[in-house]
């Protein structure tokens, strides 16, 4: 089961992303709990995340680029607390 983007490690991905990348869309979700007891389970409940974003600078850059950025935007929460991130990252009309 995953969660809404409510815990604070879910809303500094999502102020980072607004910040870095100003999507259009952007759906930030906890999957921690599907993999509670897992490699890279801290304990925490705020291990494992999928970010959807749509934004009009990913238009024109390849998929590879695209979670580039993302992961720029994220590079030392990723270091030190992210363990997982799925990243769905289009452009507008995609």
């Amino acid at each position: 089961m995953t969660q809404p983007s409510t815990g604070g490690l879910a809303a500094e991905i999502e102020q980072r992303l607004r910040a870095s990348l100003a999507p259009e869309h952007l759906d930030v979700t906890n999957d921690s709990a599907r993999h509670r007891g897992h490699a890279g389970d801290d304990g925490s409940g705020e291990s494992h995340f999928t970010v959807e974003l749509v934004a009009a600078r990913f238009a024109g850059m390849s998929r590879v680029a695209r979670q580039r950025a993302v992961n720029a935007a994220l590079a030392d929460l990723i270091e030190t607390r992210i363990h997982a991130l799925a990243i769905k990252a289009k452009a507008p009309g995609e």
